[in-house]
């Protein structure tokens, strides 16, 4: 990750602006793409100058007018503009931040609490816990019935974009796939320092076409559920609602749930692979000779519990 990161956003959004949807009219060829460093200097009211400085990381302190002026010349919205903000704050305080996002290697922050484990042993659900590098740190059987991607122990990104399986279950994958990128970059903030993070973005570079493609966009949204279509081997098409609950007391752990409408044949593929869950665990149980295959039973990387 670059020392500029505020000069990288910037011509990374920079690019992405049409000119004609900043009101400008384009005669001839432009061999930029986006709009040029002085139209938008021209546009939120700076010297081409001054713009220059901020991008190149010679100025680190631009005013809060500013920004919100550069935000609105290339489009951001509000999740986006509090991004611009914190890479301003951040770049100009030269200070190093705290370690917020730690991977699932044994930080504090990886603990997931004891009621939330029992509570994905009772949701009835398929249900995990991420942290903010997206390492699922708990998860119930019947959400790793649902996807590979989705057991304790796995990073949903390294999984997403490095296995071709997982991809295969994801009709909208490249829609999916923008999304959740432009999330992680809103979960890890932009005063993270965290090796395992920069280690992880570094793998999936090298490793994903794709994953360079979205995250050179800079794009990002907030952490909120929405809807997942899905293809499963044993059950179908699913259409599900995926929900993100924050978790009290914990460093940005998200308790993720996917449900189904009442009713439509999603649900009824839902039940249909709880069933088949349960029967594959009870199973499992008998040849163990105890209960701990129950559908119920929660798998976790995270065993000093709170």
């Amino acid at each position: 990750m670059s020392d500029n990161t505020l000069g990288e956003y910037l011509r990374a959004r920079r690019a992405l602006v049409r000119p004609e949807d900043a009101g400008l009219r384009v005669t001839g060829v432009r061999r930029t793409p986006g709009l040029r460093r002085e139209e938008v200097a021209t546009l939120a009211g700076i010297s081409a100058d001054y713009y220059l400085r901020l991008e190149q990381g010679r100025d680190r302190n631009p005013s809060a007018q500013v920004l919100d002026a550069i935000a609105r010349v290339l489009g951001l919205d509000a999740t986006a503009t509090a991004y611009l903000r914190g890479l301003a704050s951040a770049s100009g305080s030269g200070a190093a931040a705290p370690d917020r996002a730690r991977g699932s290697r044994g930080g504090r922050g990886d603990r997931v609490p004891t009621g939330t484990l029992q509570l994905l042993e009772v949701v009835g659900l398929p249900a995990f816990v991420e942290n903010r590098a997206f390492d699922v740190l708990a998860a119930n059987p019947l959400a790793s019935a649902l996807a590979p991607g989705m057991r304790a122990g796995e990073n949903r990104l390294r999984t997403m974009f490095l296995s071709s399986t997982e991809r295969e279950r994801y009709p909208d994958w490249e829609q999916q796939m923008g999304g959740m990128v432009a999330a992680f970059r809103s979960s890890i903030g932009t005063d993270v320092v965290d090796p395992s993070i920069t280690s992880l973005v570094g793998e999936l570079s090298l490793g994903s076409e794709d994953f360079r493609r979205l995250w050179a966009r800079h794009d990002v949204r907030p952490l909120a559920g929405g809807t997942v279509r899905m293809w499963h081997p044993e059950v179908g098409e699913l259409e599900l609602r995926r929900e993100k609950l924050g978790i009290g007391g914990t460093d940005g752990q998200l308790l993720v749930l996917h449900h189904a409408e009442p009713g439509s044949p999603s649900a009824a593929a839902l039940a249909l692979l709880g069933s088949l869950a349960a029967g594959a665990a009870g199973g499992a149980a008998g040849g163990a000779g105890g209960a701990a295959g129950r559908l119920g039973t929660t798998s976790s990387t995270s065993y000093d519990l709170d």
